[in-house]
């Protein structure tokens, strides 16, 4: 019987077969890739587990205004819509490719990122290192790739791509900024996981809306170390109650920088639908708070 674990040791063996089969209907497209990457069979006709309904959203809940979420840029339009305020990190400028960006005019210290995809983020600390002839190459063939055609997640399908600069912010006498991510179902936050180390070795811990630990593990391990409640909970529970309003599911991502919560991004389909949790109870449990009807 063929492996596929051995597929998934390989990122690159990956990426070459699931491009080879980016022409496949969407559907059959999802079951191949999820038994690629996890053994396992993704079952669409009578969706249980939390990655299996999130393969179902994909197919299925289809919403146009979710283009303008998942765009990192467009998206900050619609948070001062809906809180009334502007708490996203400042931008300091958009371009569509590497060489319209001005250095000079950008401080000493800011972060890079693409506005339509995931892992592209760089932080520049100091301009006057920057690899200009890295960073070209690797923004600019960022810019080529479409992420719907790896996931099959249709909001990403029209986003126009760019590159971007946020201000550089971190908390007073920290090194790393915290990420805090609220996975919400019908506008109602129900656990998130906590983000940190992400600058060595990133880790994930999960917690309920009392901040209660759950022992809960997805793609990166639980941190050695007590994390913190941040003193903005309540209010993170807040804001991620009105912006996932009328959503079936979709994660919030937040950060908590010097006593203030700062607006991240919209995930529609946390990574992707292709990471189960373990222990697996949590894929139903998890499953179960996603309302099909």
């Amino acid at each position: 019987m063929f492996d596929y674990r051995n597929i998934i040791r390989s990122r690159e063996l990956r990426l070459k077969l699931i491009n080879l089969l980016r022409f496949i209907p969407d559907a059959p497209y999802l079951k191949m890739v999820y038994r690629i990457k996890t053994g396992k069979k993704l079952n669409l006709k009578n969706p249980r587990t939390f990655c299996d309904k999130l393969n179902w959203l994909k197919l299925h809940d289809i919403h146009p205004e979710y283009t303008r979420l998942v765009d990192k840029i467009e998206v900050r339009d619609h948070v001062r819509e809906v809180l009334g305020e502007d708490i996203c990190i400042p931008l300091l400028g958009a371009w569509t490719h590497y060489d319209e960006i001005n250095f000079d005019a950008l401080p000493d210290q800011f972060v890079l990122k693409c506005n339509h995809d995931s892992g592209s983020v760089k932080i520049i600390t100091d301009k006057s290192t920057m690899d200009h002839e890295v960073l070209r190459a690797f923004y600019e063939g960022r810019l080529k790739q479409n992420p719907y055609v790896l996931g099959r997640e249709y909001p990403y399908r029209d986003v126009a791509p760019r590159i971007y600069a946020e201000k550089y912010v971190v908390s007073q006498g920290q090194r790393d900024i915290n990420d805090y991510k609220f996975f919400c179902f019908d506008g109602k936050p129900e656990l998130l996981f906590v983000a940190t180390e992400r600058s060595t070795d990133c880790r994930f811990d999960f917690f309920d809306m009392e901040f209660r630990h759950l022992d809960i593990v997805n793609i990166h391990p639980q941190s050695d170390h007590p994390v913190q409640k941040p003193e903005t909970f309540e209010q993170m529970k807040q804001i991620a109650a009105k912006l996932s309003a009328g959503m079936k599911f979709v994660r919030i991502d937040l950060y908590e920088i010097d006593g203030k919560v700062c607006f991240s991004e919209y995930t529609m389909y946390h990574a992707g639908g292709f990471w189960p949790m373990h222990p697996e109870e949590w894929e139903y449990k998890m499953g179960d708070l996603i309302r099909l009807d």
